[in-house]
C-alpha cells in the first residue's frame, strides 16, 4: 500500500512534466502563460509589447495556425491601456485569435506619452522621425517565427492616432497584412501611387468626434485632419472598387457605406455612429470627461467579423 501511495503522485508529477517540459521539471511546474509581456530591439530602441494567446493554444496540435490582429492605441494611451479598456483579449479568447498590443515610444518630457509616427501626427514619434513601421514589420516576422501564427491572416486595428498608423501600415506593409480596422482617426499620411496588393478597410468613427472632426479639419491640438469620406475614396481606388459606395444601413443610430470591386467583393466598409465621440465603440469611458463610447455598434464585433472575411492571397 505505501508503494502505490508513492507511486501515484510521482507518476502525476511525471506527467505534468512531460506536459510543461519547457518549464521545467518540478512539483511546482506550471503551464506557460498566454498573457504576457515582451520586447524587441528595432533601430536602437527596445519596443514593449503585450502578447495574448487563446486558450488551448498550448494544447492544440503544433500544425494548427492562428490569425492575429494587431491593436495600436491612441496618443497618450499603451499596450495595458487598449487591452484593459476595450475588452479586446476577451474577443479574441472567445473567437480563438492571438492579439498583440504594441507600445508607442514615450515622449522625453514629464507627461511620457507614447505616439505613433503616422505621417503628419503625432507628436514625439512623428517630430523625430521614429521608424514605427520597422517595429511592426519586426514584431510580425517576431510573432510568426516563435508563435503558430497564419502569415496569411495578420490584421491591424488601431485607435485615434493607432488607427492612422494602420493606414500608413496597409500602404507600406500590404505584402503582411490582410486588413486594417481603423478607429476614431483620419489619414495623415501620403501613400505611395501604386501598392502591390489590395487592403480591405473596415472604418468605424462616430459623427460627434471632437479631436479627429469626421468633416475634417483642424482639432483644439493644433493638427489638421483630412475628411474621412475623402480618405476612403482614395482607398477605393486603391482597392479597386466601384466609384460609387452603397449605402447598406442608414437609420438614427448609424450608417453603414461599402465600397464593392468589380469582382462584388467588399474592399471598405465604414460605420457612422450618430452617438459617442472619439472613443472605442462598445468599450469603457477612459476617463470622466472623454468621450463616451457608442452603443450603436461594437467594435470588437465588428472588427473580428470584418477580419475573418480576408487573408493574403
Amino acid at each position: 500500500m505505501q508503494m502505490k501511495t508513492i507511486i501515484r503522485p510521482l507518476s502525476g508529477i511525471l506527467l505534468l512534466c512531460l506536459s510543461y517540459i519547457s518549464s521545467g521539471c518540478s512539483k511546482d511546474a506550471q503551464p506557460p502563460r498566454r498573457n504576457f509581456d515582451a520586447t524587441l530591439n528595432v533601430n536602437g530602441l527596445k519596443r514593449s509589447y503585450i502578447v495574448n494567446l487563446p486558450p488551448g493554444y498550448y494544447q492544440n496540435s503544433d500544425t494548427m495556425l492562428y490569425p492575429m490582429i494587431i491593436a495600436l492605441h491612441g496618443t497618450g494611451g499603451s499596450a495595458a491601456q487598449f487591452e484593459a479598456d476595450y475588452g479586446f483579449s476577451r474577443k479574441a479568447d472567445e473567437a480563438g485569435f492571438v492579439a498583440v498590443y504594441p507600445d508607442g515610444v514615450a515622449s522625453t518630457n514629464r507627461l511620457r506619452l507614447r505616439t505613433w509616427n503616422a505621417g503628419a501626427c503625432c507628436d514625439y514619434a512623428m517630430k523625430n522621425g521614429i521608424d514605427d513601421v520597422s517595429f511592426i514589420n519586426g514584431l510580425i516576422d517576431k510573432m510568426a517565427a516563435n508563435y503558430r501564427i497564419d502569415p496569411e491572416r495578420v490584421y491591424v486595428t488601431g485607435m485615434s492616432n493607432g488607427g492612422m498608423m494602420a493606414y500608413r501600415l496597409a500602404a507600406e506593409l500590404s505584402g503582411k497584412i490582410a486588413a486594417i480596422a481603423p478607429v476614431s482617426c483620419s489619414m495623415v499620411y501620403s501613400p505611395a501611387a501604386s501598392q502591390p496588393r489590395h487592403v480591405p478597410v473596415l472604418h468605424l468613427h462616430s459623427v460627434l468626434d471632437s479631436i479627429v472632426p469626421y468633416h475634417g479639419g483642424s482639432n483644439r491640438f493644433g493638427y489638421y485632419f483630412p475628411p474621412v469620406d475623402s480618405v476612403l475614396n482614395v482607398w477605393a481606388l486603391r482597392n479597386g472598387c466601384r466609384q460609387e459606395p452603397v449605402v447598406v444601413t442608414d437609420n438614427s443610430n448609424y450608417k453603414q457605406i461599402q465600397w464593392i470591386n468589380g469582382e462584388g467583393a467588399v474592399m471598405i466598409n465604414h460605420y457612422l455612429t450618430q452617438d459617442g465621440g472619439h472613443s472605442w465603440p462598445g468599450g469603457k469611458q477612459v476617463r470622466p470627461r472623454a468621450a463616451p463610447p457608442s452603443t450603436a455598434i461594437n467594435a470588437n464585433d465588428l472588427i473580428w467579423d470584418f477580419f475573418r472575411q480576408y487573408r493574403l492571397e
